[in-house]
């Protein structure tokens, strides 16, 4: 094969794959477009108190936050373990899975990470 891919910008891993139009990181499980080389052109999502966000990271909430068919909602201070950053409806840019709730998306704006 005389292809040769970029490594993966998050932990320089030299087996990344393609799985359609993404690049696949084996040993992170990082995913970017494959025509966006590294992470510099693309926006970092930050917490309420401002750090930096990545796939996999488990975060807490730190306001209570009411849910739609559920009677009690989400609490403050409820961790949700490994989110996933899209770019959701309005602002909502986690993709995670609620204990108890289950799917759904989050603003960064409202969790912390732990």
């Amino acid at each position: 094969m005389d292809q040769t891919l970029p490594p993966c910008p998050q932990c320089s891993c030299e087996f990344t794959y393609e799985m359609g139009s993404l690049l696949v990181c084996p040993e992170c499980a990082h995913e970017w477009a494959a025509g966006a080389g590294d992470d510099e052109g693309t926006d970092v999502i930050r917490d309420a108190v401002g750090n930096v966000l990545a796939d996999g990271d488990t975060v807490t909430v730190i306001k209570t936050l009411k849910v739609k068919g559920s009677p009690t909602g989400i609490k403050s201070g409820t961790k949700v373990r490994n989110i996933r950053l899209v770019k959701g409806v309005g602002d909502h840019d986690i993709d995670c899975k609620v204990d108890g709730i289950g799917p759904m998306q989050l603003k960064s704006s409202v969790v912390k990470k732990a």
